[in-house]
């Protein structure tokens, strides 16, 4: 019997994923930064429309050329949305940069919007068009299935999210590093305690950095052994206190819990 090689396994074979052409900025500063400009390329910004204009609302990543990964808190179904792919900044017109409405919005089933911590915050958005691959629009790559960083692992959290509590949304890609903060420490009681699942992974905690609002969905970015960046989680949510609050890290989805789902919605739609 030939064996069923996954949807994904086969994207990432046929276009490559996780080389950018535009090596990004690896410094080891914490705070944020402007990202080096298209050095993100699977990263995108969702957009909902109202009174006649698109604004940012959160991120995602794009991890094959007609389907998106983002959040599933990002979706509220009363919206219209459109992905841009291709974006550095958002103010401005940019050449490659393009804009597609969905096709299909397909939210985890197990996701539930009252009971955050309950995890499967994940959704995936089908395109009306494929994307043109180019050195500034790029597809992710995702980690094997069951993959656990280790504590400390140098992560980078990418978006266009608020510059600080309740400041303003950057025009700008952001970037910062962001490294992971295992299971074991971000369950510890003064942390996360019993709000974190395994099936999502911690990045930061140090008081400096974190995510914050408009970063929702976008991507917890890692290099692996090969060289390769991998998009390890999907920002879901930072502790009501502040966005970078000592001790309660960003949240993520954890991509490798939900590699058979993917799979599962792509193949089917």
């Amino acid at each position: 019997m030939i064996p069923i090689v996954l949807a994904s396994v086969l994207i990432a074979c046929a276009f490559g994923c996780g080389t950018p052409p535009i090596e990004p900025l690896t410094s080891r500063v914490v705070n944020g930064v402007d990202a080096k400009p298209h050095s993100w390329p699977w990263q995108i910004s969702l957009q909902y429309e109202r009174n006649g204009e698109w604004r940012h609302t959160c991120g995602g990543s794009l991890i094959a050329a007609n389907w998106v990964m983002t959040a599933a808190h990002c979706i509220n179904t009363k919206l219209s949305y459109r992905v841009f792919v291709g974006k550095h900044n958002l103010v401005e017109e940019e050449l490659g940069s393009q804009a597609i409405l969905p096709e299909k919005i397909v939210v985890h089933e197990k996701w539930n919007s009252i009971f955050v911590a309950l995890g499967n915050d994940i959704a995936l958005i089908k395109l009306s068009e494929s994307v043109t691959l180019s050195n500034h629009v790029q597809l992710a790559c995702m980690p094997p299935a069951g993959t656990l960083l280790a504590n400390l692992y140098p992560c980078y959290i990418t978006g266009w999210g608020r510059l600080y509590t309740g400041g303003p949304i950057a025009d700008k890609l952001q970037q910062a590093l962001m490294p992971v903060a295992d299971h074991a420490t971000c369950s510890k009681p003064d942390w996360w305690g019993g709000a974190v699942r395994k099936s999502m992974v911690c990045g930061g905690g140090d008081g400096i950095v974190g995510g914050c609002n408009g970063d929702s969905g976008g991507p917890l970015n890692c290099k692996n052994s090969e060289g390769a960046w991998e998009v390890h989680g999907i920002a879901s949510f930072v502790s009501g206190l502040g966005c970078n609050y000592a001790k309660k890290p960003t949240v993520f989805t954890r991509v490798s819990a939900f590699n058979d789902w993917i799979d599962m919605v792509m193949m089917n739609n």
